[in-house]
């Protein structure tokens, strides 16, 4: 599929400066670019690629300035990464196929309802008294339980599990081999040292817009529900416990566990490999570093968090030109010692 790239600049609300008649049909790496790709320079790391590259056409701001000659076509916008985002999600529009029906084996019990422009893998299960909304795409080895409710244009991938009474809002996407709504780790210890497991009543409920990365868990609340409010992004490899509560908009990266009845602000970030205990609050707008721990709630909005366990990344870093020089304060400080 071909395209010029007068007709993307059109579509990026981008300015041309070169030959907008060229033709582009792929999306390339401008270390990598070919003649019939596009691609983008946000990060000025990568700048040295764009007086070398070979693409027919480079996406940049609109205050780049070259220091030296440049044989591709420019096109400029406000925000280079939004506009090649915005060119993937085109992209990929255009290139994907879509799937409608029923393939055989599957199986979506008669108490249960789906929407119209749906499509059912073979061997996928549909419990009883399941809400299943328009145009919901539900791939092979994809379980989903008793009472659960999905909203309109989703997409359930291969081998997910989404158990009773959980809630899915519109526009999400789940993907393989995610559990949503299995058991809390709920145990209460005894007097002889073992522990007697603590009945999970709750659901879990996803409101719109949400992604959630492959083998990520949701766990259903103790009572009540496991909140994972709109436009929220989980990596991969993600543990959200019971009752914890996501605010809107906050991205979630790989390997980061959060524990129950944590409350996570709107537009957080949470880099990877994250550790938060239990019964927290984190304010809006917080960013944590990765391996972080977080052992006591963040009350101040816009803080970036680092170190383990975590403090203001500021102070982190006064507090680590110090420790990293220990070995050596101590060899003077013996010294000193013996001149005593």
């Amino acid at each position: 599929m071909e395209f010029t790239v007068s007709q993307i600049a059109e579509l990026l609300s981008g300015k041309i400066e070169g030959d907008g008649s060229q033709k582009v049909s792929r999306l390339d790496k401008i270390q990598e670019g070919k003649t019939g790709g596009i691609s983008f320079l946000s990060n000025l790391k990568y700048e040295p690629y764009i007086y070398t590259t070979s693409s027919s056409a480079v996406i940049v701001s609109l205050d780049f300035e070259p220091v030296k000659p440049i044989t591709t076509t420019l096109i400029r916008v406000k925000d280079p990464y939004s506009a090649f985002t915005q060119l993937l999600e085109a992209y990929a529009q255009f290139t994907k196929q879509s799937k409608v029906g029923v393939e055989q084996p599957s199986y979506m019990d008669d108490s249960s309802k789906m929407g119209e422009g749906g499509y059912r893998a073979a061997f996928s299960y549909i419990s009883k008294n399941c809400k299943i909304g328009d145009q919901v795409s539900i791939y092979g080895q994809a379980y989903i339980g008793d009472n659960v409710q999905i909203g309109d244009r989703c997409i359930i991938h291969a081998g997910a599990k989404i158990y009773k009474d959980t809630i899915i809002g519109n526009d999400c996407e789940i993907h393989p081999n995610v559990v949503i709504g299995a058991d809390g780790f709920g145990f209460a210890p005894q007097e002889d040292k073992t522990y007697k497991n603590i009945p999970q009543l709750g659901n879990v409920i996803i409101e719109d817009k949400v992604s959630i990365g492959s083998n990520s868990t949701i766990d259903c609340a103790t009572m009540g529900s496991t909140i994972i409010k709109k436009g929220v992004k989980i990596d991969n490899l993600v543990q959200i416990a019971h009752n914890v509560i996501i605010g809107e908009n906050t991205v979630i990266a790989a390997q980061s566990g959060i524990s129950g009845s944590t409350e996570i602000g709107k537009n957080c970030i949470i880099a990877g490999q994250v550790g938060i205990i239990g019964h927290l609050k984190i304010a809006d707008n917080t960013t944590i570093g990765a391996k972080t721990g977080i052992s006591k709630s963040i009350t101040k909005s816009g803080q970036t968090i680092f170190g383990y366990m975590g403090f203001e990344m500021k102070e982190f870093l006064r507090s680590y030109s110090i420790f990293k020089n220990l070995p050596s304060l101590q060899n003077k400080i013996k010294e000193l010692e013996k001149k005593q």
